[in-house]
This record gives structure tokens, sequence and C-alpha cells, in this order.
């Protein structure tokens, strides 16, 4: 049996005023999402512990059956994990944002969607500059999501368990100094985020960005640190061999640690102007391919909210219905016994642009799952089931039990 799962992140909100009242999952055309609800189950799940801060880290693990209260160690391990680079038991991953901040506020999280070239100059930058020792290195990632790591060696960590950092795309618009590193190592952490700011005032690379009308980065910043996690292998646990579609490295990381292969889609950017279509056809030939279970992750829900934009989010929404959803499901419905799960990992809302804990939308059908009164898949046909799950890690326990 073939099994899918397709995440929306974020896509899960609130009534917006400009769309009449109607959340964006309500307001898109999604005629494909609300077939599965009407041929199957629908309710509500709770991904995100309250004890844990609200992001696709946490979300995406509960999400894939793990206890993120057991499992979660921090986002940067595992974005680490998706680059190949092995922790040790004492090393530290540390995330490193390329952020645009104006006046003393977040004025953008990603640096304007700084491209990979420029963020790679600028992280090297970042090393020839700052890190002289064994102890720390930079890595460039994808865009403005690149890594600084700590590898104690011969001497203690700075960090421990009560070093508290936020996460840029939290605060946008808000004053960054109320939201900078605090607790164990906080002071290092903060000295190298403030000596960006000097060499990035100076580099060439924003020179450029800025004569292009490009936003330029003015600093790094840094959170989500944590050392490696220990995750049981998704065959073991729930006997199918998986594999994940995302253009996301977090994901890429939960993935390989997982056990999944992974799958690079050209033309997934993580972004609103990423390829629907080709994840769709990757998710159909790797079922065909011999994988059980695909999960297919879009980040352009997420995005769109970060950014405020409403009718952008409900574009994207319904390019994942048309371009996702229905050619994955009539696939799947021509090889006989199959299931498929349509979950975000979080809400995130438009009105404040950040990642919120709370009850998310799932729907899902195929052998097993009878009708449960859902008409559409919407947060308010979702909560009229009366099928709630307070802990979301039990999830795809039911969707393969």
């Amino acid at each position: 049996m073939k099994s899918v799962l397709i995440i929306p992140d974020g896509c899960a909100d609130e009534p917006q005023p400009e769309l009449g009242g109607l959340t964006p999952l309500q307001a898109a055309s999604v005629p494909n999402m609300d077939e599965i609800a009407r041929h199957g189950m629908t309710g509500l799940t709770d991904n995100v512990p309250e004890s844990l801060p609200s992001g696709s880290d946490v979300g995406t693990m509960s999400l894939f059956g793990y206890d993120p209260l057991v499992f979660h160690t921090g986002r940067a391990p595992l974005e680490a994990a998706a680059q190949g680079i092995a922790l040790g038991p004492d090393d530290w991953a540390i995330r490193c944002n390329l952020v645009t901040v104006e006046n003393g506020r977040m004025k953008s999280f990603t640096s304007g969607q700084i491209s990979n070239s420029d963020g790679a100059a600028l992280i090297t930058e970042m090393q020839k500059a700052c890190c002289g020792d064994e102890y720390w290195k930079f890595h460039a990632g994808v865009s403005y999501r690149n890594l600084l790591l700590y590898r104690p060696r011969d001497r203690k960590a700075p960090f421990s368990d009560d070093t508290h950092t936020v996460a840029p795309h939290d605060i946008t618009d808000q004053a960054v100094a109320e939201h900078l590193p605090m607790g164990s190592g906080a002071c290092d952490l903060r000295a190298l985020m403030e000596k960006s700011q000097k060499i990035f005032a100076e580099s060439p690379v924003n020179a450029a960005r800025i004569a292009r009308g490009d936003l330029p980065a003015t600093q790094i910043w840094l959170w989500g640190q944590g050392k490696a996690p220990s995750l049981t292998p998704f065959k073991e646990r729930y006997g199918v061999q998986g594999a994940v579609i995302t253009a996301v490295d977090l994901l890429r990381g939960i993935g390989r640690l997982l056990g999944w292969s992974v799958v690079e889609v050209p033309g997934a950017t993580g972004y609103l102007d990423t390829d629907y279509a080709a994840k769709g056809r990757h998710a159909i030939q790797t079922l065909q391919a011999g994988a059980d279970f695909v999960v297919v992750h879009v980040e352009a829900t997420d995005e769109a909210s970060h950014e405020g934009h409403v009718r952008e989010k409900v574009k994207a929404l319904e390019e994942i219905d048309q371009k996702i959803v229905g050619p994955v499901h009539e696939y799947l419905r021509q090889q006989g016994d199959y299931r498929i799960l349509v979950s975000p990992d979080h809400p995130t809302f438009l009105r404040t642009k950040t990642h919120s804990h709370g009850f998310v939308p799932f729907t899902m059908c195929g052998r097993g799952f009878g009708h449960n009164g859902a008409r559409t898949y919407d947060e308010v046909a979702a909560a009229g089931t009366g099928d709630v799950l307070i802990h979301g890690h039990d999830l795809m326990g039911r969707f393969f039990a």
C-alpha cells in the first residue's frame, strides 16, 4: 500500500477581514482537499506543545509521529543533518540567519530572500573575520538559512539548556533589542552578532546589493541552538520506507535522521515561486520507484503569512491543491489500496506574521478511513467533526494503523 503526507506549511490561520471573514483555507478553491474530506476523516490536531517554541522543527517532528517533548533538541541540529554535518556528543549547532535590521527593528528575516551566492559570500566573510580558532565554524546553507557550529573539543561549551534565543521570523517589524540571546553563552552569541554588523556594513556584497536596489544583509541572527538528537528510524517505528520532498534544509535533516531518502526537485525554492507541479510529479515518480511513503512539504503558505500577504497565501493553497494534491491523489487511486493525509505542521497567522501554537486541521482518506462528516477541508469544518487529537504525534500512528 502506498501512502502520502502533504504538508502545506503554516496554512492554518484566522478569519481574515480581507477575505470576508473567511480563513485562507475557506476562501481558497481547493476541490481536491475537499474531496479527501468528503471521503475520509477530518479533525484537529495540536502538533506543538505549549512548552516548546512553535516552528516546523517541533511541528513536523510531531506530525511524523515523534513526541517533540522526548526527541526535540533544537532546530539547528536538524539542519546540520541536512547538510551531512555529523555532530559529536558535545557539539552544538546554531542557526544563523542573514537578516535586515533597520532603525533597531527586524525589517526582513531573509534579507529580502538573499541569493545563495550572496549569502555564501557573506558567510565566508564572517568565517574569515570572526572564527580564527578551531572551535567555531560557519557553514553556508541556502539563501538566508545558514549554520554556526561550536565544537568544544578540549574545553567546555559555553552553552547549556538555559541558553534562550528567539527566531527572527517571530519578530518581524519588532524591536530586536528585546529579543537578543539570553542565558549561558548569550555573551558569545551577541558578540558575534554585533561583529557581523560592522563586517556587513563594509562588505562589497552588500554594496552591490544596495546598488541593485536589493535589501542588504545588515547582520547575522543566531538562534535555534541544540545538540544532536537521537531518532528511532521511521521504518523501525512504522514499518514503511519513506522519502521526503522539500526545499527546506530542516525537513531534509529530519528526513535523513529518520532514514528517509531525500528527493531533490529542480525548481523547488521554498518560497512563493516554487515549482508546485514539479513537486507533484516527483512525488508520483518516487512512489513508482518503490517508496512506500512520501512526504511532500511546501513552504510557500508559511512564507506568505510571514510577509503578511493574504492573497498570496490563498493562491499558494490553490496551487498546492491543483498541482500536488490532485495529481498525487489520482495516481494513488489507480494503484488500489492507498492512504493520503493533508495537514500543516502549525498555524502561521497573517495578523502577527509569525508561527503560533494551537490546533490545525487534518484530513485523510483511503483504506480503513470512513467519513466523519466534513464536506470541506478547513479549520471550521475540522472543528465540526469533534475529532480532536491533543497530542499531534498520535496522528501518524492512526494514519498507519
